[in-house]
């Protein structure tokens, strides 16, 4: 039996990533990849698009990984680990990889893409209005922030300098209020213009 035809065997002719059932074909997931169904996927013309070109993504496309990130098949929870990490700046994103649960061999073939630099680099900080937030701007505060274990309160309007990004958490910055290093959420300031 050819890769295509156990693939759609295995998926009820359908993207094993969306369910849709137009424009199907075989996706051979790398490294690893040996050209066996094992080592593939079934993905519509939509899916294909979007993994081979991160600058295309649609973001509300992927909210179907919350069904196929479930799949017993290890090609596919390889391709939903690394879509949700492409995606984990969106809340959501974030939520379905950190309950996605993958076996020690699976979680190695879906780290080793060769493009886990591109990976760190699409972590984008970004304030409440959505824009961008780099290390060393300065930010305002939109509301009244209780500062836990510092005992005071950072009040609306505190403007802030020199913050400073926190690498893995797209929602969090460090920076200096009142004499102490805290950490902000992203969705609590404004960038100063």
């Amino acid at each position: 039996m050819s890769t295509e035809k156990s693939l759609q065997a295995r998926s009820e002719s359908k993207c094993e990533l969306c369910g849709a059932t137009e424009s199907l074909g075989v996706y051979e997931v790398s490294p690893n990849s040996d050209g066996s169904a094992d080592k593939s996927a079934l993905l519509c013309a939509t899916c294909r698009e979007q993994i081979e070109a991160p600058d295309m993504v649609d973001v509300n496309h992927w909210r179907c990984l919350n069904e196929s990130m479930w799949s017993q098949v290890p090609a596919v929870q390889v391709l939903a680990w690394r879509m949700l990490k492409r995606l984990r700046a969106e809340g959501w994103a974030q939520a379905l990889l950190d309950m996605l649960y993958l076996d020690e061999a699976t979680q190695a073939w879906a780290q080793a893409t060769g493009e886990g630099n591109d990976i760190e680099e699409a972590v984008k900080h970004r304030d409440s209005n959505g824009t961008m937030l780099a290390t060393g701007d300065t930010v305002t505060l939109i509301k009244d922030l209780d500062v836990k274990g510092a005992n005071f309160t950072a009040k609306r309007g505190t403007i802030v300098r020199g913050i400073a990004l926190v690498a893995d958490n797209p929602e969090h910055i460090e920076a200096r209020v009142n004499g102490q290093q805290i950490v902000i959420l992203t969705k609590f300031v404004k960038k100063a213009s």
